[in-house]
């Protein structure tokens, strides 16, 4: 059988073009997920100001919660932190007493913003320069330059890349901004790597003074401790003393190029994104890929039925047949798989550049490519082909020998009582999630899981009972097809005939504009309710923004202004917590705000429904509706969460509220969350004005340079993560519609060219070419049409689920233009795989085309 496998595959290339094309476009998405996937679970940097330390102790960059599944069975969830985890400066003194210790020295830092006039210096990769003490340096790889060490409360160190962005030379007076308004210093010099590399983090050096004139409560922590071995004593056995002081503390140790984690804080950030959004595009590219390649090859086969029939008739077991088709695919998948891998590296880094410009990963982040992803590709590959063979030779190798011939003539007139079975309770099924969800109407996470669910239920089971949905639906439009005459009637005629053909091109079409329409209606409606609750919410009537953030006391001054009623810092950051999925627990990541509580009715509306809002103290949190869900609390319980430096937090939920899409998952005390933030900063300032204005703002934003005064909130600024998630299932509505064009393409390509001696006939007997054109057309526009408004149908219900989950009703945000665009390219492509073929089979004389073979 493999050798008339191959054989077939010589002579049958162009029908097998659109699954090779398939198998292809799989392989290069799927190798690419997983370079990516690789990327982010080995992503690592080589350490710069940790260079010369060979062990060093710093923070863990997650936390692992102890949860259960569904069945009760206990495991470690971890999640990463975005701020970073400070240590206790007095660890210093049990990491010295370490058997091989020489010295340890410990390393402090702070977020600066250096300003050349009024603007604010950027530094490498677009981040914002770190200041750390002069002492730490000697635990990386910099050198000086030229000038000397800082010396007193007013100089700092600069390094080269730094000082040529800020055209500063030694001797220059440069202006610092941390917690206040600038501070003047003398630079004294620069430093550089000392293999002449730009750093990948641009930082400056300060005496432990200065960095005191620059962020007050600079002592209050250290950010890592690097350990120096004494002569001759290997690091590993350092190491293993060093972990025992460590017990109990949320601490590391990293050694090697792990070392470039303890100081690129973003890079466990950015991976742990990546994994996520690749393992997402990935299983759901798959999923289609499963769906599409079941279809092409079971179209194939189906057009081969002739051919099977006599295989059977000279004696091939129903076995051989499957093997035969099963080498076909197998053959087709490895080759597909082999010459996929290369594209998947150009999907590589398109997408590295795409996650990185919309801050998803480092601006500077460079991908691992190894073999693993490759051969895991082609396996996949291989498996996906394998797979859709083996259920496309299912029914062509199960009919018997003396009928095989009489049925590879007719289509079968009913669908098969296992299909109608299946289809049956996958509606059934479906029908009772729809249920339940509207059952749990209050709960969001059971809501979004219930409508994830219902729109795979609702798909598949369209796919099952297809041939019988066909039918229905061509019964329906057949009365308005006989209106527009003889070609409209020899549509329906043969829709209905060949319904089990007719499915086969509509069910791709349904697939596409039910996935792209859940998926795209879905990120419309919530960047369409955030947007709204950031409007409704805002009180405030004018907003101090900068784009590194503003200075905490700036919204004390603002409060202490003539005509200004009342004034708040808005501190953003993140918090971890257990939540619950269906009866699962994991660990999730909440966005977290932090308002001053005297100010908060002031200037935002959170809409609390349950609660008292004005209750909000440093042992206290309130919660938005959807983290209420997620976290399964409610007013008066207890909050067991941990900030994004990893300080676990405990405190009575006071209030929940309903504008949580727009404005945070979770409401802290602002000090407190500010406490617990790395760069220390407000993301804006909110002011509510007694008389809608306050002569003294503008002067204040001018003390701090790069500050704005506007007088409403910036809704894209607030929604750009959002936006940035939105992007990313765009990506994989853009993979789905590629795999329906091509599937639409070839499944209207095959069928019209098993047509050419019916065409020939109808010719023959007097139809001329343009009614043959126009009984295409109109059996063109039936398939877009019922895919068209099936496909609409099915995503209906799971974007009533989504609506219902995100703003308390039933009707999602539609925009008319997207729903056009999704069905209207979709009909295009279904009107142009059966149009053209048909115009070049129709070129040929009748006579000559009546006696081609199949």
């Amino acid at each position: 059988m493999l050798r008339i496998a191959l054989a077939t595959l010589r002579v049958r290339s162009g029908a097998f073009a659109a699954t090779f094309v398939a198998l292809l476009l799989g392989a290069a998405v799927i190798s690419a997920c997983g370079v990516l996937l690789e990327s982010g679970l080995r992503s690592a940097l080589p350490p710069e100001r940790y260079e010369k330390a060979p062990v060093v102790v710093a923070g863990r960059q997650s936390v692992d919660l102890d949860v259960r599944s569904a069945d009760g069975t206990a495991y470690r969830s971890s999640r990463p932190l975005p701020e970073r985890p400070r240590l206790d400066a007095s660890l210093a003194l049990d990491l010295a007493a370490v058997d091989g210790v020489a010295s340890v020295v410990p390393d402090r830092g702070a977020t600066v913003r250096l300003l050349d006039g009024d603007r604010v210096v950027t530094g490498a990769n677009g981040a914002v320069p770190q200041a750390h003490t002069w002492r730490s340096r000697v635990l990386g790889g910099f050198r000086l330059a030229e000038g000397h060490g800082p010396q007193g409360s007013r100089q700092v160190v600069l390094d080269t890349d730094l000082a040529a962005r800020a055209g500063l030379r030694t001797g220059d007076d440069v202006r610092l901004m941390a917690a206040s308004t600038p501070l003047t210093f003398e630079v004294a010099g620069l430093v550089s790597l000392d293999d002449g590399r730009t750093p990948r983090q641009s930082v400056l050096f300060a005496s432990a003074a200065a960095m005191k004139r620059l962020v007050p409560r600079f002592d209050a922590s250290v950010d890592a401790f690097g350990v120096f071995t004494a002569p001759g004593v290997p690091s590993a056995e350092v190491t293993a003393g060093v972990e025992r002081v460590l017990a109990g503390h949320h601490a590391a140790v990293y050694t090697g190029d792990g070392r470039g984690e303890a100081e690129f804080t973003d890079i466990a950030v950015g991976a742990a994104n990546l994994v996520e959004l690749v393992t997402a595009v990935g299983g759901n590219v798959l999923l289609v890929a499963v769906f599409v390649l079941c279809a092409t090859t079971s179209l194939a086969v189906r057009h081969r039925r002739r051919e099977m029939a006599l295989l059977r008739a000279v004696g091939a077991t129903p076995g051989q047949l499957r093997r035969m088709i099963t080498a076909e695919s197998a053959t087709a998948g490895l080759v597909a798989g082999v010459l996929g891998c290369p594209l998947g590296v150009g999907v590589v880094y398109w997408l590295s550049g795409q996650f990185a410009g919309r801050g998803l990963v480092p601006p500077d982040f460079w991908p691992v490519i190894g073999p693993l992803p490759f051969l895991a590709a082609v396996g996949a590959t291989v498996l996906t082909a394998v797979t859709a063979a083996f259920v496309a030779a299912r029914a062509a190798a199960r009919v018997r020998p003396t009928e095989a011939l009489r049925e590879a003539s007719a289509e079968p007139a009913r669908l098969g009582r296992g299909r109608l079975v299946t289809g049956g309770l996958l509606l059934a099924l479906a029908v009772s999630v729809l249920g339940l969800g509207f059952g749990y109407r209050t709960d969001f996470m059971t809501l979004v899981g219930l409508a994830n669910s219902l729109v795979l239920l609702l798909v598949i089971a369209a796919a099952v009972l297809g041939p019988l949905i066909t039918r229905a639906a061509t019964a329906l439009l057949a009365p308005l097809l006989v209106r527009t005459g003889v070609t409209g009637w020899l549509a329906a005629a043969h829709s209905h005939a060949r319904a089990a053909r007719t499915a086969a091109a509509v069910t791709p079409l349904l697939l596409a504009v039910s996935f792209a329409a859940t998926v795209v209606f879905t990120q419309t409606t919530q960047l369409s309710q955030a947007a709204d609750e950031i409007r409704s919410g805002t009180v405030a009537d004018q907003v101090l923004t900068a784009p590194a953030g503003v200075s905490p006391d700036l919204a004390e001054r603002a409060a202490e202004l003539p005509g200004v009623r009342a004034a708040t810092g808005v501190v953003r950051s993140k918090a971890v917590g257990v939540g619950s999925l269906l009866g699962t627990e994991e660990a999730v990541s909440l966005t977290a705000q932090g308002l001053e509580p005297s100010a908060l009715s002031a200037t935002v509306d959170l809409d609390a429904g349950e609660g008292d809002l004005s209750a909000l103290a440093p042992d206290t949190v309130a919660l938005s509706t959807t983290a209420a869900s997620w976290l399964g609390l409610g007013v008066g319980d207890r909050a067991r969460l941990y900030f994004g430096d990893g300080v676990p937090f405990t405190g009575e939920v006071i209030a929940v509220y309903g504008r949580g899409l727009g404005f945070a998952d979770l409401t802290f005390d602002h000090d407190l969350l500010l406490s617990h933030t790395t760069a220390g900063v407000d993301q804006s300032v909110l002011i509510r004005s007694a008389a809608g204005t306050a002569p003294g703002l503008s002067a204040l934003a001018r003390d701090y340079p790069g500050t704005a005064l506007s007088g409403a909130v910036a809704v894209d600024a607030q929604v750009a993560e959002q936006r940035a998630t939105a992007w990313v299932n765009y990506v994989v509505v853009g993979v789905v519609i590629a795999y329906t064009a091509l599937t639409v393409v070839n499944t209207q390509a095959m069928n019209t060219a098993t047509r050419r001696r019916e065409f020939a006939l109808l010719r023959l007997t007097g139809s001329s070419r343009s009614q043959v054109l126009g009984m295409v057309r109109w059996e063109s526009f039936t398939v877009a049409a019922v895919g068209g408004v099936l496909g609409t149908l099915l995503s209906v219900p799971p974007l009533a689920l989504v609506a219902l989950a995100l703003t308390g009703e039933v009707i999602p945000t539609v925009p008319v233009l997207g729903w056009l665009t999704i069905v209207g390219s979709t009909a295009l492509l279904a009107v142009a795989g059966a149009m053209l073929p048909t115009r070049l089979m129709l070129r040929g004389r009748p006579v000559d085309a009546i006696g081609t073979k199949e």
